[in-house]
């Protein structure tokens, strides 16, 4: 058998990831889907830029006291090997949302803007609406950053000086399955800087605020200059986003299911910890404002639970990407944000895109489990269609696997996943099969110098690294397993031409 020829069980046996004999094409194993009868309250909260290495319960040494999130994984279980399908923010919110890889849609590299286009396609169908059709009421409060459909004074594209900021909107969270929205545009660093609920601004942005510089620059918190709405506070958006999940939460009754998507604006910059954090941690306005971050999921889940929702609501917590914390910041505050792993926020490394993953189900989930599956947040469609007994139509969630028999099951040895694609700011691939990581190019591709390498004569094209031998990424493997490279690569691009990677199945299409 030559290596052109490999199966992905001949591959495994002969790279010694022997775990891997049990798996089974499309991954519907017989406990993984719930009666229809069983719909849990499901709430996911979604972090930006929290790392790897932040929360305590997956970094001891970790200097940031994460109480909140330790205390989720001592009654649910954690997810060791999570990664964002992308290492930055508007790619990653699709694929979860839509459990579709984001490089599949018209944005191949960076994020979107405050005033972009909606990137969702009107007839995806996500989370939100494939849980409004099982009886779920939807609400989405925080950071949208997908695009929003802004009217404009004139034909052109929307802009600071041409919104009609009385209009709602006419493409947002309501045109994909929510019921009700409370959200900022995009990023906490990106303008127009207001409020919208339920698609229409609560207070237009008719100031204007200059630029700020980072903190570690000297400056008040980073963000670009741009329209304001007269009463918007920088400092007060993380309890606000805080108090109206709350809100929601109180507002849900008993007898009836819910989902809530809250993506928080935090630990991104800006740093705007509230004066109670302020000098938390050991590590100045970052850390405080990771212990904020930590307190305000604490207080979405003491809501839960002051409800009497706690039994009967799936939590999931995890992050966008990983930190955005350069060599210079570990070096001065001792503080590894992304663990051990090489990298940070927008690279193709480990450091960009594996994060936090904690699930709090009680009775249903092992308590102070763990599981060492790789899993991508482009999972979540598969795996909440198939804890409310759903069929996904042949055009949903392509690159999503259910990975529900993990949660109930943490030493579930078979892996989910085929494979799972990573991709980096600039748009750089990388794939990931058992233990090796193949990565299409030289450099970071993202924030990290060097973003980007051209290979000399003789020198490989790209990375390949052992990450059971290897888990810094730092012993390049491409000229020594040809083999390796060849079969990855080759899988790679056949994920990219069959638009999908998850094997169609008769239970689960794509």
């Amino acid at each position: 058998m030559t290596h052109d020829s490999l199966t992905r069980r001949d591959f495994l046996k002969a790279t010694g990831c022997v775990a891997a004999m049990g798996f089974l094409p499309g991954c519907r194993h017989p406990a993984a889907t719930a009666p229809k009868s069983n719909r849990p309250n499901i709430v996911v909260i979604l972090a930006d830029d929290l790392g790897h290495g932040d929360p305590g319960c997956y970094n001891a040494q970790s200097k940031i006291p994460t109480p909140h999130m330790d205390r989720l994984a001592a009654e649910g279980i954690r997810f060791t090997d999570a990664h964002s399908p992308s290492a930055v923010c508007t790619p990653t919110r699709y694929g979860l949302l839509t459990g579709r890889y984001c490089w599949r849609s018209p944005l191949k590299s960076g994020v979107l803007w405050g005033y972009s286009k909606p990137l969702i396609e009107t007839d995806r169908l996500t989370l939100a609406s494939m849980l409004k059709r099982h009886g779920y009421h939807t609400g989405c409060v925080g950071k949208w950053h997908l695009g929003l459909g802004w009217v404009t004074n004139d034909r052109e594209t929307a802009k600071a000086d041409n919104v009609d900021w009385n209009r709602p909107v006419t493409h947002g969270p309501q045109s994909r399955g929510f019921d009700y929205s409370f959200i900022l545009p995009a990023s906490l660093d990106m303008d127009p800087y207001c409020w919208l609920e339920n698609g229409r601004v609560v207070e237009a942005p008719t100031d204007h605020t200059p630029a700020s510089q980072r903190r570690w620059d000297g400056g008040g918190g980073y963000w670009r200059a741009g329209p304001i709405a007269p009463s918007f506070d920088f400092t007060g958006v993380l309890p606000t986003i805080t108090n109206k999940a709350v809100e929601f939460v109180k507002r849900q009754e008993r007898d009836s299911p819910f989902f809530l998507y809250v993506p928080l604006t935090a630990p991104h910059t800006p740093w705007m910890p509230t004066d109670e954090f302020r000098g938390a941690t050991e590590v100045d306005w970052y850390g405080d404002f990771v212990a904020q971050t930590d307190a305000s999921i604490g207080r979405i889940v003491k809501a839960l639970d002051d409800a009497g929702l706690r039994d009967e609501t799936l939590v999931i917590v995890t992050s966008d990407n990983g930190s955005h914390w350069p060599v210079a910041q570990i070096e001065r505050f001792g503080h590894r944000a992304n663990g051990d792993w090489r990298g940070q926020k927008a690279d193709i490394h480990e450091g960009g895109h594996r994060v936090p993953f904690v699930c709090r189900w009680p009775e249903r989930i092992e308590p102070g489990s763990r599981s060492d599956q790789t899993i991508c947040l482009t999972d979540l469609m598969a795996t909440l269609a198939a804890i409310v007994g759903d069929t996904l139509p042949a055009s949903a969630g392509p690159d999503s696997y259910n990975i529900l028999p993990a949660m109930l099951r943490p030493n579930l040895a078979e892996p989910i996943r085929e494979a799972a694609v990573h991709h980096s700011l600039h748009g750089m691939f990388a794939i990931r099969q058992g233990p090796w990581k193949l990565i299409e190019g030289l450099g970071s591709g993202g924030f990290t110098a060097p973003q980007k390498i051209e290979p000399k004569p003789g020198e490989p094209a790209g990375q390949l690294y052992d990450l059971d031998n290897d888990p810094g990424e730092q012993n390049n493997l491409w000229s020594q397993r040809p083999e390796i490279v060849t079969h990855l690569a080759a899988l790679l691009e056949r994920y990219r031409q069959q638009g999908h990677s998850r094997p169609a199945t008769p239970e689960v299409r794509t």
